[in-house]
């Protein structure tokens, strides 16, 4: 049996020396941060946000730019690839056919926002205002990509028509 006032450590007298310090943090500290695909993203709307009067504001942006690419690539190879999610999709659930072409075609519409985005961030004269409305554009297919994907997983696997295999 506890007697009297328990006490809890705190997070604020040990602080985590051994993250990474982020300029630009967003929430609070020790706050987990989305990890993968989900936090590259996450990390250009950051550079995207600052000033693009700070040092470096482009060149920020562009670096950030690169793992989202990367991981997009990488999120195609695994959805579309011959052994990827789709095609397991479509095997066990083919009513799905309709929203897998959707998610597909999305695919390159967003490669192409990608490389839209580094393309005006890598024209010195390109103004910061187009650099902005490009990778907002980029950001909102990204996350509007990541709800119909959520979705038709969900509908893949927690709906049960029967009947279906």
């Amino acid at each position: 049996m506890v007697t009297g006032p328990v006490e809890q450590p705190s997070l604020v007298a040990r602080p985590r020396a051994a993250l990474p310090v982020d300029p630009h943090p967003v929430g609070l500290p020790g706050e987990p941060r989305p990890a993968g695909l989900a936090g590259d993203v996450h990390a250009l709307g950051r550079a995207v946000a600052r000033t693009p009067t700070e040092p470096r504001w482009r060149e920020d942006v562009l670096r950030r730019l690169r793992p989202v690419r990367r991981g997009f690539a990488e999120h195609v190879r695994l959805t579309e690839g011959p052994t990827g999610l789709y095609r397991e999709l479509l095997t066990q659930s083919p009513r799905l056919d309709h929203r897998v072409r959707l998610l597909t075609r999305e695919h390159a519409m967003i490669v192409a926002a990608i490389l839209a985005v580094q393309q005006i961030a890598e024209r010195p004269e390109g103004h910061p205002d187009e650099v902005r409305h490009r990778a907002a554009h980029l950001l909102r297919r990204l996350a509007r990509h990541r709800r119909r994907g959520a979705d038709l997983l969900w509908e893949a696997y927690q709906t049960d028509l029967g009947g279906e295999t």
